[in-house]
């Protein structure tokens, strides 16, 4: 169904504290992945990379502690994060409520082409 209810997608396992909800990929009948997330303070995504895909990242609410490589930057509500394939970076959610996101691949199975250079790979990895 072309019409997704953002409100009633199911939610995969992903991290402590990070709820990963997607929205259109192969079910819907689109070869793209994206997803809503809620994040709360003190959680995220260590630092990682895609090797092939590039990753579009929109904060919608709260805030994120971007890391791009070395670089730390503070990214808040209406701003997004254009990622290319193949950069370092990580996040964690900052402040007093949780950080709310869509994110967006060109495809689906990112994981399987995902390089963690900290931490480990989220739960729900092989399922987005």
């Amino acid at each position: 169904m072309p019409v997704i209810d953002n409100a009633a997608a199911p939610e995969i396992p992903w991290r402590p504290g990070y709820r990963v909800f997607p929205l259109a990929g192969p079910a819907q009948g689109v070869a793209t992945a994206t997803s809503r997330a809620e994040i709360q303070p003190g959680a995220g995504a260590p630092l990682h990379i895609h090797t092939d895909l590039d990753e579009v990242l929109i904060v919608t609410a709260g805030m994120l502690e971007l890391r791009i490589g070395e670089a730390r930057q503070m990214v808040g509500p209406d701003h997004t994060i254009a990622i290319p394939a193949g950069t370092p970076h990580g996040f964690v959610a900052v402040g007093s409520e949780p950080a709310r996101t869509f994110t967006f691949f060109a495809r689906t199975g990112a994981f399987a082409s995902t390089v963690f250079l900290e931490g480990e790979p989220p739960a729900g990895g092989a399922l987005r």
